[in-house]
């Protein structure tokens, strides 16, 4: 799996501020894709965070990369300015396997704004992975991180939207995590100013996502968690 990033400490602090990107990516993507490669754009490097209003750099990467195909192309984002982009994903689709993956976080939008302010709401995400589907897009639901909801409620919102399998991740606390990124103290402060220190707890997080598993099942979905979950996209 060919992964993109290359972000800066300053990215993971000020998401949706600033970010760095490459400003010849699609020259790049032109001279190095090859047809076998799967290529992920991860929740780490989302092409369509409020940046890319300005930048607009995915209309060039989405025509280099219809004229250099990869294998697979995986897209996670939580942005809705991923629709600007329809008709250059349908071709995309046309010469190879793309799939978006939705952020669906939480099913409370007062939860949203405390954890997500500068992240689009949930009706406006509901109704871009609407659009996507329409389109003839595949479209997923991604619950990471499963911020505090009515864990029922939020899988079956997912599969509602988007008839697929669905993947996600609690709060990654280093007690479950023992390496790698963890979740950020901004969002500790935020869960224990209001009351959801629970929601970092393992054995919590365990209960959860059993619920969020069973009901996956019962409408005959799989439910996932980890790399190997999201590594189900890019298959």
């Amino acid at each position: 799996m060919r992964m993109q990033g290359g972000l800066r400490p300053e990215d993971w602090r000020r998401w949706g501020q600033l970010t760095t990107f490459k400003a010849n990516a699609a020259h790049l993507l032109r001279r190095e894709v090859r047809s076998w490669q799967k290529i992920y754009c991860s929740p780490l490097v989302d092409p369509y965070q409020p940046a890319e209003e300005s930048y607009g750099a995915m209309p060039a990467i989405l025509t280099a990369l219809t004229e250099a195909p990869p294998g697979v192309f995986v897209v996670q984002t939580r942005g809705p300015l991923i629709l600007r982009d329809l008709e250059r994903l349908r071709r995309l689709a046309s010469v190879c396997q793309v799939r978006v993956s939705f952020s669906l976080t939480t099913d409370r939008e007062d939860i949203r704004r405390l954890y997500e302010p500068h992240c689009a709401p949930l009706d406006e995400r509901l109704r871009a992975i609407a659009g996507l589907r329409a389109a003839g897009i595949r479209t997923f639901a991604t619950l990471a991180p499963i911020l505090p909801c009515n864990p029922a409620a939020l899988a079956r919102a997912a599969i509602d939207a988007t008839g697929e399998d669905l993947v996600g991740d609690p709060f990654h606390t280093r007690a479950a995590k023992r390496h790698g990124a963890t979740t950020r103290p901004q969002a500790e402060a935020v869960s224990r100013r209001h009351g959801f220190e629970r929601w970092h707890e393992p054995g919590f997080q365990d209960e959860i996502t059993g619920v969020i598993r069973g009901v996956a099942e019962a409408a005959g979905r799989r439910f996932g968690t980890g790399p190997e979950a999201f590594g189900w996209l890019a298959q």
